[in-house]
């Protein structure tokens, strides 16, 4: 089974594991760039760039963003321009399908006169002047205008991405949510997520040291469809051999939240969920006027982390998921007080190898908090059916539930565009970013093809089947 689903995110993992292992030895990472980059890019292989130069100089940048980044730059995603490739400018464009016909219907067809017709008979657009309506395209009878769009480009559903000025990609950050899909698509790696992995490490070794601070993990349900190559139990130990405390659901989180979200539902009549932190910053930046119908709840890692520290100040919380924007919404202030670092599925596996940890060969811990209706919050349409079934446990009356379901920016930006014209028949939006939901997370190993069949497992074993008799439950144990 392979690790990961392309050669950058191998790269990625590669500086991380490498940065780690310095981290945990106490070494100054910049100080052993040579023997960190000499691993990442040997010098007997052929450089993947121009050169074995340029190859260790945007290792240098990984390397950058691994423990921490700039401080002058506190976004999550961020771009490596001189790993940009600086891909042809995105539009509509001839190619060398045009064969010079007498008819030139794609001139004919462009109100705006963008297109002429050069000495060689072929078609030419105008940059100046087109405005890319695509009339052109449709209008060649050999399909020779092609409307081509960088990768970065192309995977940024609310057009956050563009051209800057030397060629490099550039993120306008108003836009951005942080969803992390310009970091698995770019298919030279030069958008990247800032990691906390060196915090997380550092962390773990104070609390080996002072046992009255420990840190604890907090994971996503989603690890169930990631680290297939083992079973569950044993990646639950494996977490616990990292020096964690504690390994607890993120799940119990979200049956505390859905309660809680039941019920705010109910008392003002119209709600957008406020789990996915992306959805809920789309909302802010391109819907302003249905910020105050979002959820006033707060995420499910959020909600589990409140009360951990409520009960434990002491904890160090670190949260383990598929999600970057996760790491944005941990930077928040009303997050930020409640969870210490969030780290991705991607980073979790560099932190095993940098211990030499193997899954496989781990026994296996029990790990069973949350009910069925906390851990279907992984996948689309879980957080709408776990409200239904905490308003079934609330026993509320004369009040229908009528939610729409959105996974996927495009299909969120159907819903909100029709809330926000007040036009939407329904009383609750629930939006993932990604599409499938969580399961389908940017900080994800690999997309497995029986991810949907492994995570419906782990759904299917928790032994809780009710909501708030579970939570009453577990957090009298905690």
């Amino acid at each position: 089974m392979k690790l990961f689903d392309n050669k950058v995110q191998e790269v990625k993992y590669n500086v991380l594991r490498e940065v780690a292992i310095q981290t945990w030895k106490g070494n100054d990472v910049f100080a052993e760039f040579n023997e960190i980059a000499s691993k990442v890019i040997p010098k007997d292989e052929p450089p993947q760039r121009c050169c074995i130069y340029k190859d260790r100089a945007v290792v240098a940048e990984r390397i950058r963003l691994a423990i921490g980044g700039s401080r002058k730059n506190p976004n999550v995603v961020q771009v490596i321009d001189i790993a940009c490739d600086e891909c042809p400018e995105a539009g509509y464009v001839v190619t060398d399908l045009c064969r010079g016909c007498l008819n030139h219907a794609c001139m004919d067809s462009c109100k705006l006169k963008a297109i002429h017709i050069d000495d060689q008979h072929h078609a030419r657009i105008d940059k100046n002047k087109c405005v890319e309506c695509g009339r052109c395209a449709k209008a060649c009878p050999y399909s020779a205008i092609h409307n081509f769009q960088r990768p970065c480009e192309k995977a940024c559903k609310i057009g956050a991405i563009s051209m800057g000025p030397g060629g490099e990609a550039q993120i306008d950050y108003e836009k951005c949510i942080s969803c992390g899909a310009c970091v698995y698509h770019c298919p030279f790696g030069a958008t990247v997520d800032v990691s906390s992995i060196v915090d997380v490490i550092n962390s773990l070794k104070e609390s080996r040291i002072d046992r009255n601070n420990p840190t604890i993990a907090i994971v996503a349900p989603s690890i169930a469809s990631q680290f297939l190559y083992a079973n569950l139990g044993q990646v639950i130990t494996g977490i616990k051999k990292l020096g964690f405390a504690k390994v607890l659901e993120v799940a119990l989180g979200a049956d505390m939240v859905a309660t809680k979200e039941a019920q705010e539902l109910v008392e003002k009549g119209f709600l957008t969920s406020s789990c996915c932190p992306a959805f809920v910053k789309y909302i802010e930046t391109r819907f302003p006027n249905l910020t105050d119908k979002i959820s006033h709840n707060l995420s499910p890692m959020a909600e589990l982390a409140r009360f951990l520290k409520e009960s434990h100040p002491e904890y160090k919380i670190v949260f383990i998921g598929p999600c970057i924007a996760k790491k944005a919404e941990v930077r928040k202030k009303e997050v930020g007080k409640y969870i210490d670092y969030a780290i991705t599925f991607e980073e979790l596996q560099a932190l095993f190898d940098s211990r030499d940890i193997i899954l496989r060969e781990q026994e296996e811990t029990e790990w069973n908090q949350a009910s069925y209706y906390g851990r279907i919050f992984a996948r689309s349409g879980g957080l709408a059916a776990a409200v239904t079934q905490a308003l079934k446990e609330l026993d509320v009356k004369d009040f229908t539930f009528d939610p729409v379901v959105c996974d996927g920016i495009d299909k969120c930006k159907q819903a909100l565009t029709r809330a926000d014209k007040g036009v939407l028949p329904n009383n609750f939006i629930e939006g993932m970013a990604c599409t499938g939901g969580c399961v389908g997370g940017s900080g994800n190993l690999v997309r497995y093809e029986d991810a949907p069949k492994e995570m419906e497992k782990h759904i299917e074993k928790a032994h809780a089947t009710e909501i708030i008799p579970n939570v009453r439950k577990t957090i009298n144990i905690l």
